[in-house]
């Protein structure tokens, strides 16, 4: 089993700053892309960010120059540096991660979401 815990968000002005993280534990091998997304109310679930393990990132284009994804191998945890934000950046903010199990399978894991709220 794998388990991935976001953390980090909250209530926040427009214009302020968020940093999320996501720590993934269990039975992990080791773990290729990782990511985030966001769904806002009466939306669909969109990609924010992704990295790969050696570091390579992709931004949705709304995000671009306001988010960072990061992640630290060793902890098995990425975060989201989140700037400058817009209230249509509330949304529930979930972590996600494509694992090698320690049985060697390739699943894609969810962490359960962390609430983002910007407020005018």
């Amino acid at each position: 089993q794998v388990q991935l815990v976001e953390s980090g968000g909250g209530l926040v002005q427009a214009g302020g700053s968020l940093r999320l993280s996501c720590a993934a534990s269990g039975s992990i091998f080791s773990i290729n892309a990782m990511g985030w997304y966001r769904q806002a109310p009466g939306k669909q679930r969109e990609l924010v960010a992704a990295i790969t393990s050696g570091g390579s990132t992709n931004y949705a284009d709304s995000m671009k120059g306001r988010f960072t994804i990061s992640r630290d191998n060793a902890k098995n945890t990425v975060y989201l540096r989140m700037i400058s934000l817009k209230p249509e950046d509330t949304a529930v903010y979930y972590c996600n991660a494509q694992v090698v199990t320690t049985n060697f399978d390739v699943d894609n894991y969810w962490g359960r979401g962390t609430q983002v709220t910007v407020s005018s």
